[in-house]
């Protein structure tokens, strides 16, 4: 038999003899990694003004009346690791898992599964029904609805598909990032865009840096800056250096000069180098849109060479973007191009130099983006490589960058990536 918090928020609180003790402020709730959330106690005001909490094993019944089963309840001691229904989770925001979205809560709904039992929190209600009822108009409602032959929907989400995230409840976050993780990057981004920047900043501190570098990307600019500057530097340095190195450096060049020399000092040798060599291109540039993470392959390899040279390649490792093999001498000049897919069907002996496209389209550092865009579009590429003077390979320009001059960064986000 299920029940709602708000049936009992405030209800008078009886004993065994039907004396009235006062009345409920809260339930508490103790949660597990699985399973539903156990009723611990309930938060008691009683008629002289004095609160207590009485352990819930003392609870006879909780609804349509609460009723205990003892004349003189024994008092509940807090462990610490309770969750508080009406003041950590009634009317605050959630994550539908499932739903990969964000809710509010308006109700919440427990559970005994049998008479003399436990009860259990066991969903959130988020439909209109909850809110009638909160109202106290929900049966009036329901009769109205049922004269023209319509029935009042109850939308309840269950507890083991949602996250709570509040910044004032940090027992909770272990149990979110559990179920946050089960999340795409664009997903927890979108969230996050919804969110009161407490819980979207609480949201972000508790993912680890890879994910948080994913999400970070996925956001709107001016959010990007805001969230990254209110966490710990020691940790926005991290984060930076998890994300891609042109999407970094996208971030760092929208910040005072000051901000951003502070956070490239906290990152990592090899990074802030990176991050400094992409910073001296102007942003619309080639230089300034590509990335340094690409796949390179030396000259003479057979294609079965090839392959295994690439399975233990740090290089080919971190390019999480590997649609084409860029060849290359031993001074890292650009000799020739194949893709991944050409170079898996060769036959194991062929050699790749004789495979290769010895002549592929490239662009310098200073090409204008629109002009990158333009010769994407025209060859129909997924990236195109950038070359210094020497022939030196500097980076790439994937697909998506390319295009930001002529779709806005909103819609491109919404494209699906082939690469």
């Amino acid at each position: 038999m299920a029940t709602y918090l708000s049936h009992v928020l405030d209800a008078p609180l009886w004993n065994a003899q039907a004396a009235r003790l006062g009345k409920c402020l809260d339930l508490i709730v103790l949660e597990t990694d699985r399973g539903a959330p156990v009723l611990r106690a309930i938060l008691m005001l009683a008629i002289d003004g004095s609160e207590s909490y009485i352990s819930a094993t003392q609870l006879s019944t909780l609804s349509p009346a609460i009723i205990l089963n003892v004349v003189d309840p024994q008092a509940y001691e807090l462990r610490g690791d309770e969750l508080f229904l009406r003041r950590q989770v009634l009317d605050r925001q959630i994550v539908d898992v499932e739903g990969h979205r964000l809710v509010r809560v308006n109700d919440l709904q427990l559970t005994r599964v049998d008479a003399g039992g436990r009860y259990y929190l066991t969903g959130v209600s988020v439909g209109t029904s909850s809110m009638l009822r909160r109202l106290g108009v929900e049966n009036l409602s329901s009769r109205v609805l049922r004269a023209f032959g319509r029935e009042l929907g109850e939308r309840v989400i269950p507890w083991q598909d949602v996250a709570p995230v509040q910044a004032d409840a940090p027992i909770r976050l272990r149990v979110t990032q559990d179920k946050i993780r089960q999340l795409n990057p664009v997903d927890i981004a979108e969230i996050i865009g919804d969110m009161d920047r407490p819980s979207g900043l609480t949201l972000l501190n508790i993912l680890d840096d890879e994910t948080a570098a994913d999400t970070m990307s996925e956001i709107e600019p001016d959010l990007q800056i805001s969230l990254l500057m209110s966490l710990a530097p020691e940790r926005a340095a991290d984060v930076l250096e998890e994300m891609d190195p042109d999407d970094a450096a996208d971030l760092l060049a929208s910040m005072e000069v000051e901000q951003r020399e502070s956070y490239l000092e906290l990152m990592e040798d090899p990074e802030s180098v990176e991050m400094v060599r992409l910073l001296s291109f102007p942003d619309d540039t080639a230089g300034g849109i590509m990335t340094t993470e690409f796949t390179t392959l030396p000259m003479g390899f057979t294609a079965g060479d090839a392959l295994n040279y690439l399975r233990h390649s740090d290089l080919a490792h971190e390019d999480e973007t590997l649609y084409y093999v860029h060849v290359v001498d031993q001074d890292s000049r650009l000799r020739g191009m194949l893709s991944l897919r050409d170079l898996v069907m060769l036959d194991p002996q062929e050699s790749v130099d004789e495979i290769m496209d010895a002549d592929p389209i490239t662009v310098s550092p200073l090409v204008p983006q629109e002009e990158v865009a333009r010769i994407v579009a025209r060859y129909n590429l997924l990236e195109v490589p950038v070359v210094n003077e020497e022939g030196v390979i500097q980076g790439i320009v994937t697909v998506d960058d390319a295009i930001d001059a002529v779709i806005p960064t909103a819609w491109k986000k919404r494209l699906p990536r082939f690469y």
